[in-house]
């Protein structure tokens, strides 16, 4: 499995392209919180595949992450967009560079699972304390939504095993409402499927993408929510 760490610091162009061939969340945010005018925190904002689609609708953006190359990207974007409501910074989840009771929503897309899968043996300690500060950061009515991998390659649900005590106790402890929805990748070309697979996902994933000639590969994306 490639190592994703390295990745995020080292190669975050190649990321950033991976991940444009999914859909925009846009939508799946909107339908959960209406998010014209709020101050929104991205958690994990990464190349800022959240953060660009909000920032236009935002009252102020903030986007957090663990690499300063990623963050490189998402400022890259949101300049060429002219757009001055937002900042970046790089944080960690368990201790937000934010006030309390500063923002109205906050985001997290594929990102809190590295400190809250099984393989750490501190993940639960982790999740507690990255609830904690999200609990902190929340105006009362405030809202978070985490958005996880629930199955690549999969048309249905199919939740990595390691996250999956994550997930129920997102559910069972802290009362997250949840769905999934589909987030599949198109990419251009099976060569370009296969390339940007097995850079990120491994020989798995791509090996399947050539067996079986896709150009669309499927995935499934958990989707949580809790007001405060």
């Amino acid at each position: 499995m490639p190592n994703h760490a390295h990745i995020y610091a080292n190669q975050a162009d190649m990321y950033e392209r991976l991940v444009s061939k999914q859909p925009s969340l846009y939508e799946t945010i909107q339908a959960i919180v209406p998010v014209a005018g709020l101050d929104i925190l991205d958690m994990g904002a990464g190349a800022g595949r959240l953060t660009r689609v909000l920032a236009p609708h935002a009252k102020s953006i903030v986007a957090l992450d663990a690499s300063e190359s990623m963050l490189r990207i998402t400022a890259d974007h949101l300049g060429q967009a002219d757009l001055h409501n937002w900042r970046t910074q790089v944080a960690d989840h368990r201790q937000l560079p934010a006030e309390d009771q500063s923002v109205d929503l906050i985001v997290s897309g594929w990102s809190i699972c590295y400190l809250a899968n099984s393989d750490d043996d501190h993940w639960e300690a982790n999740l507690h304390q990255i609830i904690g500060e999200i609990k902190r950061v929340l105006r009362p009515g405030g809202t978070i939504i985490i958005i996880e991998n629930f199955g690549t390659g999969s048309e249905t649900p199919n939740p990595p095993h390691f996250l999956m005590n994550y997930y129920k106790l997102l559910e069972s402890e802290f009362g997250f409402s949840h769905t999934w929805i589909r987030t599949d990748y198109t990419f251009e070309s099976v060569d370009e499927a296969e390339m940007l697979t097995r850079f990120f996902f491994g020989d798995e994933v791509a090996d399947k993408v050539v067996q079986e000639q896709l150009i669309v590969l499927p995935e499934c994306a958990g989707i949580w929510w809790l007001q405060v």
